[in-house]
């Protein structure tokens, strides 16, 4: 868990931090939602390095419960049945898309081998949650029937996200679960897995870095007002088992408002007797792998994250 007193940024951190305060952006909680997901685009273009050029970079679509779901899928390889990972951004369900991750989703396509798929879910306001997650599974359920049309081997499967997307995918591993579709790994980059809970993290880091307690509000009061038929298909945490999940790859960042859900997560999945490998980048922010242009504990987190799936995929 957090510490009482705050931990110390990393020195090229809090020089980042302190570079982006000087130009004087707009808080994106203060923008209309439009100008909000340009800002962020922006703020990830220019901070993530550029994407890796890949023999195979190919947009599609995945029929969804309310229409075409645009897709991309990235691989360092033209070969037929290759593992193939889910992945599903970040942006507290208002923000964000397949463009704000395709920097890092191409990047572990290079070093993993596998097939990496980003898909544009639903975003409130103008889609209320879960019509994001609806889209999430339905991306899910379509790469297991029809991914061997895209060679890809739906035996070989992991899911995975940042932030809202880690929500996603640990909603995502219990659902696959529970439908028998074998998960061979399940990478959530600090995901919010409750609601509503002042954690020792949140306390320490909620008004000292750009993911404060005003901007998860504003994502929040955005998202809410769909009907989630269970709790835990917003609150992983509080999923009634977790028993025969996939296992757990977590990334944290060390001096994020949502250190703490991470741990939380971990600890509810070992309890349950799921394998969790946990790691914990110091003095970083919540965002950290969409900032490799300054910070270089997002290529090491590209980097372990590929690893990971190398080891799952092996297995």
């Amino acid at each position: 868990m957090a510490e009482d007193k705050p931990l110390p940024f990393a020195a090229h951190t809090q020089a980042l931090m302190d570079s982006i305060r000087r130009a004087g952006f707009p808080p994106i909680s203060q923008q209309p939602v439009e100008m909000a997901r340009k800002a962020y685009a922006a703020g990830v273009g220019a901070m993530a390095h550029p994407p890796v050029p890949l023999p195979r970079v190919e947009s599609f679509t995945i029929p969804g419960p309310a229409g075409d779901i645009p897709a991309r899928l990235w691989a360092s390889t033209h070969d037929k049945d290759l593992p193939v990972f889910l992945y599903l951004h970040g942006g507290g369900f208002v923000v964000g898309g397949i463009d704000t991750c395709e920097a890092m989703c191409s990047q572990v396509a290079h070093q993993s081998g596998a097939a990496v798929v980003a898909i544009d879910y639903r975003l409130a306001p103008e889609h209320k949650y879960p019509a994001g997650l609806e889209d999430c599974m339905a991306a899910l359920r379509w790469l297991v029937e029809h991914g061997h049309t895209k060679h890809l081997d739906a035996s070989r499967m992991a899911v995975g996200g940042d932030s809202a997307g880690g929500t996603l995918a640990a909603i995502l591993a219990v659902v696959a679960r529970d439908a028998d579709i074998p998960i061979k790994l399940q990478a959530l980059f600090y995901p919010s897995v409750q609601v509503g809970v002042r954690t020792e993290s949140f306390m320490t880091y909620g008004r000292a870095t750009f993911l404060n307690a005003e901007l998860m509000k504003w994502f929040e009061n955005h998202a809410q007002g769909g009907h989630l038929s269970e709790r835990w298909h917003r609150e992983p945490l509080h999923a009634p088992d977790h028993r025969g999940v996939a296992p757990a790859w977590i990334g944290l960042a060390q001096c994020d408002p949502l250190t703490d859900d991470g741990y939380l997560y971990a600890d509810k999945l070992r309890a349950a007797g799921v394998p969790v490998e946990l790691q914990v980048w110091p003095g970083v922010i919540h965002d950290f792998i969409n900032m490799g242009r300054f910070l270089p504990e997002a290529a090491q987190a590209h980097t372990a994250l590929a690893e990971a799936l190398k080891k799952a995929f092996a297995a």
